[in-house]
C-alpha cells in the first residue's frame, strides 16, 4: 500500500489492538518500527538524490522542506521510543501505553502529511520550474538505479493499490516493457499480489491480457 494508506491503516490497527492477546504488543510494536524505518529510508533517498539539486536551484523551497524534516524526525523518534517500550510494559499499564502510542502514530501522520504537502506544493513545482527534463531524468534515474530489483518490486507493490486504474496500468505496462519478455508473466503476477480482486481484474483488463496468462507464464518460467 502507499505510505499514506499504510500510515492510516497503522493508526486503525494500533487503536483497535487487543493487547491482552499473546504477542499483540510485539506485533503492534513491529508494525510501528517498520513504518518509521520505511519513512527514514524515504527521507534518506530524498537527501541523497533530490535535495542537492533543490538546494542548488531553489534554496527557499529546500529550506521549507528542511523545516518539515525537523518536525518529522522528532515524530519518528517519539514513535520509535514508545514502540520499543510497549512489549515491556506491565499488563496493568498497557491501556495507557497503547493510548500514548496511538497519539504518537497520529502525530507522525500529521507531521508526514505536512511534509508531503510541502514536497508536493513547494519543492517539486520548484524543481519542474528550474530544472530541465534531462536533469530531472538523471536524478530519478540515479535513484532508480540505486534500488535492487527486490526493493523496486516492493515499492511498486505498496504503491499500486493506492493508484487510479489508468495510472496503475501505465506504470505496470512500463515496468513489463523494461524487463525481459520471458519474465513478464511472473513480474505481473508478483506485482498483482497486493491488489484487491477487483483491482487485479481491472488491471488485467486494461493491459489486455487474461488473468490466467500471468499464472501460466509464471509456471512455465519456473519449469525452464
Amino acid at each position: 500500500m502507499g505510505q499514506r494508506e499504510w500510515l492510516f491503516a497503522l493508526a486503525v490497527d494500533v487503536g483497535a489492538a487487543d493487547l491482552a492477546q499473546p504477542d499483540c504488543a510485539e506485533r503492534i510494536a513491529e508494525g510501528c518500527l517498520a513504518m518509521t524505518q520505511e519513512l527514514r529510508e524515504h527521507a534518506d533517498h530524498e537527501d541523497a538524490y533530490i535535495h542537492p539539486l533543490l538546494r542548488e536551484r531553489a534554496a527557499e523551497a529546500a529550506e521549507a522542506l528542511d523545516a518539515e524534516h525537523l518536525r518529522l524526525d522528532a515524530a519518528l523518534t517519539a514513535l520509535d521510543e514508545r514502540a520499543r517500550r510497549l512489549p515491556k510494559i506491565p499488563a496493568d499499564a498497557l491501556p495507557d501505553a497503547r493510548h500514548g502510542l496511538y497519539l504518537a502514530v497520529n502525530e507522525l501522520i500529521s507531521a508526514y502529511l505536512a511534509h508531503l504537502h510541502a514536497e508536493e506544493t513547494v519543492a517539486m513545482p520548484a524543481l519542474w520550474q528550474t530544472c530541465t527534463d534531462d536533469e530531472l531524468g538523471a536524478v530519478f534515474g540515479a535513484f532508480k538505479a540505486s534500488r535492487t530489483p527486490e526493493e523496486s518490486l516492493t515499492d511498486l507493490r505498496r504503491m499500486l493499490p493506492s493508484l487510479p486504474p489508468a495510472d496503475r496500468a501505465a506504470i505496470v505496462r512500463a515496468t513489463l516493457a523494461a524487463g525481459p519478455d520471458d519474465e513478464a508473466g511472473g513480474t505481473l503476477a508478483a506485482l498483482s499480489t497486493t491488489l484487491s480482486p477487483r483491482q487485479r481484474s481491472r488491471l488485467y483488463e486494461d493491459l489486455g491480457v487474461p488473468e490466467t496468462w500471468a499464472v501460466r507464464e509464471t509456471v512455465q518460467g519456473q519449469d525452464r
